[in-house]
């Protein structure tokens, strides 16, 4: 049975695509349509859409048959509106934004993104605007939410390439390295490097020393371990401009006389069809968003915490990252089960 609540919403998608937009996009207008009877509104590709006056009424027929899809429909772009250029009399694209959000005539505005996603949303709710954020990346470190639809199929996709690598490396008696995707966090790394039994996995949030990398490798040579696999996460201490997984094998090329070969994952992660685990809980999260704007509690981030759906505000979550803490328990329990972390000798 239909509530009617007479609201006219906006959806946008912007950063990063990942899996599960999608999904979240129709849980947001299937919940708003079928249930509070609310007008919705696609803007296409991220804010620069609000920009531009780039928007469009979305009907169900629309959305019919999206939840499998990877990648957006409404299109993204990685526009930051309140970055000042270098520019004089540049556009004051936040001015711009507000002033097309209300000629869109918008009661509300939901916007999908990772980090920097929310922090737009954050300063557009504190200018007046009536905003509610939806985390999204496959780099989990969206801060204020115990989990990101992205994550999971991303961590599927990363699982699956280590356990192929196992048998390269096992049949050439290598050592395989393969980089993943996370920005400043290693939330792929830690997950898919214990679910694929790496053998070391290098985290940025866990110092690595170059001598117990490089012991732990030899070590596992002399006790005939015909190979190891080494999970690297892109943002690891490393020289600017020097990909991870490529100076981690220099490092051990120039101490080790094994063969090393490196495999970087890339945008693999980031495509295709989302796993169920990331289409439910991004319809999860896309619901919940709209009960929201039906209480009309805006400025809220809509979150994951004990998995139950919550929200928090979005000035908490502005300017933050979800790092993962050293104590972390998978942390705890792939170190004994030997795994290295390149900070101690298992």
């Amino acid at each position: 049975m239909i509530r009617k609540i007479d609201k006219r919403i906006g959806i946008l998608t912007a950063g990063g695509d990942c899996p599960g937009i999608n999904a979240a996009i129709r849980g947001v207008a299937k919940t708003a349509i079928l249930e509070y009877g609310m007008n919705i509104v696609g803007i296409s590709n991220g804010y620069t859409g609000l920009i531009n006056k780039e928007y469009f009424d979305i009907q169900e027929s629309d959305i019919s048959g999206i939840l499998t899809l990877g990648g957006t429909i409404l299109g993204t772009s990685r526009e930051k509106p309140f970055k000042k250029g270098i520019l004089q009399n540049e556009i004051n694209k936040p001015k711009l934004i507000k002033d097309h959000y209300h000629h869109a005539k918008l009661d509300g505005l939901v916007c999908i993104g990772g980090n920097g996603t929310m922090r737009t949303a954050a300063l557009l709710a504190q200018e007046g605007m009536n905003i509610i954020g939806i985390p999204k990346t496959i780099d989990n470190d969206v801060w204020g939410t115990d989990v990101t639809f992205g994550f999971d199929s991303a961590v599927n996709i990363a699982t699956e390439a280590i356990d192929r690598l196992h048998t390269t490396a096992n049949s050439h008696k290598r050592i395989m390295i393969i980089e993943v995707m996370g920005h400043h966090a290693g939330w792929i790394a830690l997950y898919s490097g214990v679910a694929g039994g790496g053998d070391i996995i290098l985290l940025p949030e866990i110092p690595f020393d170059e001598k117990i990398i490089c012991k732990y490798l030899d070590h596992r040579a002399q006790i005939k371990k015909a190979y190891s696999i080494v999970v690297v996460a892109e943002g690891i201490d490393k020289p600017k401009k020097v990909k991870a997984g490529d100076y981690i094998a220099k490092m051990i090329s120039d101490n080790l006389d094994y063969e090393t070969r490196v495999t970087v994952l890339g945008y693999l992660q980031r495509g295709g069809t989302p796993s169920p685990t990331d289409r439910i809980l991004a319809t999860r999260y896309g619901a919940h968003a709209v009960d929201l704007i039906a209480e009309e509690n805006f400025g809220q981030m809509v979150c994951i915490l004990n998995n139950k759906t919550a929200s928090i505000d979005l000035s908490e979550v502005q300017d933050k990252t979800r790092l993962i803490p050293e104590e972390h328990s998978l942390i705890k329990k792939a170190r004994r089960i030997g795994t290295c972390f390149g900070d101690l000798m298992p």
